[in-house]
């Protein structure tokens, strides 16, 4: 299923915009569906921030501030050296979105985290 997490991704997107105008809906409708409006409408909203922001869980802070595209798997960008200060670690795992097997790199010193895709 390697390519499939933006389609899980989009899905999850859509009930969570769904859930916030059901929640909206409820509330304008007062009294008791009210109560149950605003609770749909607070899930939605996590469910819409935890669904954007899923994509970018293994890209490292610097990267993103430069705008440096997204490596495989959602992790350092492809071709760009790391920082001497990471060494590589024998923790590997398998990223469940992409199935792309990723590599930890840490820094001893501050116990930073890189991640990058292996072939």
């Amino acid at each position: 299923m390697r390519g499939s997490g933006g389609v899980g991704r989009g899905l999850i997107l859509v009930v969570g915009v769904l859930l916030v105008i059901g929640g909206l809906v409820a509330v304008s409708a007062g009294d008791a569906p009210a109560v149950s409006g605003v609770w749909a409408v607070v899930v939605g909203m996590i469910v819409v921030v935890v669904a954007i922001l899923e994509r970018f869980r293994y890209r490292s802070e610097v990267a993103d501030r430069s705008g440096l595209p997204v490596g495989p798997g959602g992790g350092e960008p492809a071709g760009q050296p790391l920082e001497g200060r990471f060494r590589r670690t024998a923790e590997v795992f398998v990223d469940p979105t992409s199935d792309r097997r990723m590599r930890v790199w840490l820094d001893d010193d501050t116990g930073e985290r890189r991640y990058r895709a292996e072939d």
